[in-house]
């Protein structure tokens, strides 16, 4: 749990930092930053130099499908795919079998995780029971037992009134909301984006205003309430506009996007490609703009990959019945760093939304490179350039559009409490 990182241009927001440094890790935790520092002799050390030292990445919104679902991915393998994304900590969402909406469930997934994870994982809990849009869940068990947030991800809560209470116990226990936007009604029997290609393929498209509508109610409800919601993977250039305009006037409202809501269109689609099939769905390049400029204005204030497996028969399927969701962690890294290289972000900006706000927002203590902060960080080369290939993806499953794509950047070194966890 001893490290010394020496000669990397060290990146923290959380500290104003940007320089080449040395890092020192002591027990776990951040001894030193500085020049020209030393360790007691066999301490482990990393050359850094002409690599980015960042604190720990950190995804706010994966789905490591344990318990019940482990044909598709499991903790083990969830967080060794993490890893070599660069991830130091995941928050893995509650629609499980059964479902994370109560203690014994939630200790179970710590409890493993302990035993079994390479990185640290925070598990979320359901909103409410079941994830059923009945009745709430005991938040305030959760929390004890974890829980970071709660979400019935998946699924929307339709229930205006049971969302409010939500907000408002939520508030009072100290947890975070996470809503998934959608309104079921004007989803219908979509499959994919409303538009041109959808008309063209001949699939039932998803209109942007099934989105839009269900953000705008998520921000009056926590206005109301005048308490906090974040905004689980935004897609459309009207949830940007909505969440940009609350904020103005003080809504408490954090958003995310997926990096491939800012790097692919419904054209993705074309040949019925079930790997261009998500929840909410790829949208055309008016969309794919505007979350570039929410994310270069700081509306958009996390970068989470929704890393969904699944198992090849799920997805090798005709394209209706196919479930929704593509592998994220590995290529999150180098599409995001492709923000920086188009100027939408610097440096500081993408180490922002990739790891100290998605901290906040959760309200865990990392995300920083503080002395006496917890030693995990991640060690990135922005020059390495690679292949993505289905045999060499750590996750269990493989389902990505990117495969076969040739990436940029790559993490050198991914390190928790001291220890090197993952090295390229």
């Amino acid at each position: 749990m001893n490290l010394l990182i020496k000669g990397g241009r060290v990146i923290d927001p959380s500290q104003g930092i940007d320089e080449t440094m040395d890092v020192l890790i002591a027990d776990g935790v951040i001894l030193e930053l500085g020049q020209g520092l030393t360790a007691p002799e066999g301490t482990p050390t990393i050359d850094a130099s002409g690599l980015l030292v960042t604190p720990g990445l950190i995804d706010m919104h994966v789905h490591l499908r344990d318990p019940g679902l482990e044909y598709k991915e499991d903790i083990a393998t969830g967080s060794r795919a993490a890893a070599a994304g660069g991830f130091t900590s995941v928050a893995c969402m509650p629609n499980t079998s059964p479902v994370i909406d109560n203690k014994a469930v939630a200790c179970y997934v710590v409890n493993k995780a302990k035993s079994e994870a390479l990185v640290n994982v925070f598990p979320v809990g359901s909103i409410t029971k079941g994830s059923k849009g009945d009745s709430l869940a005991e938040m305030g068990d959760l929390k004890e037992a974890g829980c970071v947030a709660v979400s019935d991800d998946g699924k929307p809560v339709c229930n205006s009134e049971l969302m409010r209470r939500a907000l408002e116990y939520a508030k009072g226990v100290g947890i975070t909301v996470i809503s998934h936007s959608e309104d079921l009604a004007l989803v219908g029997e979509g499959v994919m984006n409303e538009g041109f290609v959808s008309t063209e393929l001949g699939l039932k498209g998803i209109p942007w205003a099934a989105e839009d509508i269900a953000v705008a109610r998520e921000v009056y409800l926590a206005e109301f309430a005048a308490a906090p919601v974040h905004i689980a993977h935004i897609s459309t250039a009207g949830s940007a506009r909505i969440i940009r305009n609350a904020k103005a006037r003080g809504v408490k409202v954090t958003c995310e996007t997926a990096p491939h809501y800012f790097t692919l269109t419904d054209d993705a689609v074309r040949g019925y490609n079930t790997n261009a099939k998500m929840n909410p769905p790829l949208r055309g390049e008016s969309d794919v703009a505007a979350m570039k400029a929410a994310l270069a204005d700081g509306t958009i204030d996390a970068i989470a990959t929704d890393h969904a497996p699944h198992h090849p028969d799920e997805k090798d399927v005709e394209f209706n019945v196919a479930l929704n969701g593509i592998v994220g962690l590995e290529t999150s890294l180098p599409l995001s760093l492709k923000l920086v290289e188009e100027g939408v972000l610097d440096l500081k900006g993408l180490v922002s939304v990739m790891s100290c706000n998605p901290a906040k927002i959760l309200g865990i203590d990392r995300g920083t490179l503080r002395v006496g902060a917890v030693g995990d960080l991640t060690v990135i080369d922005p020059g390495k350039e690679w292949q993505v290939e289905a045999d060499k993806l750590e996750s269990k499953s493989k389902n990505s559009p990117f495969l076969g794509w040739k990436m940029k950047g790559k993490a050198a070194y991914t390190v928790v409490k001291g220890q090197v966890v993952y090295q390229a």
